[in-house]
């Protein structure tokens, strides 16, 4: 398996921080990661004539070496990682999200920069990037879909509460009590003594039972009133763009002379 040695020039310490902390959050080990810096680096590392080419690899041009060692001087970092060939677009789009340098976004104080993230190979050899002084940058986007999610009110539900008659019966026994008078015969033949010839009067209370209503009300049943979620996977379509760069060879119209 073929590995290549991605070099990527931040020009604060932070943000290469940040792009190792996303590489390694994306699977790349840590100890294939490296970030160089001031904090790292002592003066006279930095303006070693060979320490660039002794950690890039001997086709480190002079120019490159300088835009290294004045990057870490300002206080930028240069991050270096070691990875399959076949993860090293994975890698680059990382790196890319957050700011690499390029040429024309450094300050002439810096001098001219090589690539943002110029790929220098350790397996083969000649895999080697090319000297700045001899290759052209076309930086290429590409869209990716990020989908999220907020809230929105689809409807309302109105639980209300009120009261319904219905007509109901039942049957009660009632008692009642009135006064009956009868007339009973005596057929005893022996004379009345003692007998009372006054006016008398007998009153009996007569006494019937009604009805009487009365309501008790009672819990019945209770309603229970919640909301319930519920999740479902939505497809979501859309499209993304990504440039794209292909070569053309223009003919020479230049007419040779005769």
């Amino acid at each position: 398996m073929a590995y290549e040695k991605i070099v990527a020039v931040y020009d604060k310490t932070g943000k290469a921080k940040d792009a190792a902390r996303a590489l390694e959050s994306s699977g790349f080990p840590n100890s294939d990661i490296s970030v160089l810096s001031r904090e790292s680096l002592t003066d006279a590392e930095v303006h070693e004539a060979g320490l660039w080419r002794r950690l890039f690899g001997r086709n480190v041009g002079d120019h490159e070496s300088s835009v290294y060692g004045r990057t870490i001087e300002s206080g930028g970092a240069v991050l270096t990682l070691r990875t399959p060939d076949s993860e090293v677009p994975r890698a680059m789009k990382i790196l890319d999200v957050h700011n690499p340098v390029d040429s024309s976004d450094r300050t002439t104080s810096l001098g001219v920069v090589p690539a943002a993230a110029a790929r220098s190979a350790v397996t083969p050899p000649a895999a080697t990037p090319r000297t700045a002084a001899r290759e052209e940058v076309l930086r290429l986007a590409e869209e990716q879909l990020d989908v999220g999610k907020r809230q929105v009110e689809t409807g309302k539900a109105r639980i209300r509460r009120f009261v319904t008659e219905r007509p109901v019966e039942t049957h009660v026994t009632l008692h009642e009590e009135h006064a009956e008078m009868m007339r009973r015969a005596v057929t005893d033949p022996s004379p009345a003594r003692d007998v009372d010839w006054s006016d008398k009067t007998i009153e009996i209370v007569e006494t019937a039972e009604q009805a009487v209503v009365s309501k008790t009300a009672h819990v019945a049943e209770e309603v229970i009133i919640r909301k319930e979620g519920s999740d479902h996977v939505e497809t979501v379509r859309d499209t993304v763009r990504r440039q794209q760069v292909d070569l053309e060879r223009l003919p020479n119209n230049v007419k040779k002379a005769a």
